[in-house]
């Protein structure tokens, strides 16, 4: 990764490598997680998938 490629960069090469059913399953991964993250409120299991996104990557706050 050189320090001058952008976010619409890293689309186009991610575009060009994947699948659309991998496209989609993946945007179908992050759609469930997050709605599930949304909705289900039960403290525990909240906070356990917060902590999961952190240790994936995904910066919320």
């Amino acid at each position: 990764m050189s320090h001058d490629e952008t976010v619409r960069d890293r689309f186009d090469d991610a575009r060009a490598t994947l699948t659309p059913v991998q496209i989609a399953m993946g945007i179908g991964l992050l759609a469930l997680l997050g709605v599930t993250l949304l909705f289900v409120q039960e403290p525990m299991v909240h906070d356990a998938m917060h902590n999961f996104r952190h240790a994936a990557g995904v910066t919320c706050h």
